[in-house]
């Protein structure tokens, strides 16, 4: 993730143009999937990396919501509530969170985060600085590049006219469209997460970093 956002007065932390709530999550979906298909390698990595994954989301939106909450009264309602400084990084073990914040703070907010996310707060999973994002919209601006290209004539003026198109038809789709490929293909609720430890360290870029372990139960 690379984790805009949300107005202090929402009650969301994204406000959708569509309705992406095609089935809820089940606390025992991904234990079941592991039981019907425990004979696909790696699998169970894969699901933990996808619960892993909403759940540094929701750390950061809890964290962005603490520091909106200190701005004086009449201030906050004008910021957003995502903190830009901050982002993370996921694996099947847990994830970094990068950018300066109290490691006491931490703690809370990923306990919080993970108790509203099961509790059913699952737009805390989804958000729009994640790099899902950023690769839906690669692929969307090329696919329609291509598409444009090939439909369009090769002239000139009709080939610049046709890449500004699909640059600005992918900015427009992108956000929804990355935001339903975060909810059902990259995040998933975090039912099986345990938070075991939080530490500071580096990554393996050497970056340091609040590294947030966690374990998986059944």
């Amino acid at each position: 993730m690379n984790t805009s956002a949300l107005n202090n007065g929402s009650s969301n932390p994204l406000d959708f143009n569509f309705n992406f709530d095609f089935v809820a999550p089940q606390p025992t979906q991904d234990t079941e999937l592991l039981k019907q298909l425990s004979f696909v390698p790696g699998l169970k990595e894969i699901l933990a990396l996808r619960q892993v994954h909403a759940l540094e989301h929701a750390t950061v939106w809890i964290l962005s919501e603490a520091q909106n909450s200190r701005l004086p009264r009449g201030v906050a309602n004008n910021f957003q509530v995502d903190n830009e400084h901050l982002g993370g990084l996921s694996t099947e073990q847990g994830f970094y969170l990068y950018g300066e914040v109290n490691i006491s703070n931490l703690r809370r907010a990923v306990t919080v985060a993970l108790q509203r996310l099961t509790s059913g707060e699952w737009d805390l999973a989804v958000h729009p600085r994640c790099g899902t994002n950023m690769s839906v919209s690669m692929l969307l601006t090329a696919g329609l590049a291509v598409g444009m290209h090939v439909v369009l004539p090769r002239g000139l003026f009709e080939q610049l006219f046709g890449l500004g198109l699909a640059v600005t038809t992918a900015a427009e789709l992108a956000p929804d469209i990355g935001a339903l490929a975060q909810r059902y293909v990259t995040t998933s609720i975090p039912f099986n997460l345990v938070i075991d430890s939080i530490t500071m360290t580096r990554d393996v870029w050497g970056r340091e970093a609040h590294f947030v372990k966690v374990r998986w139960r059944e």
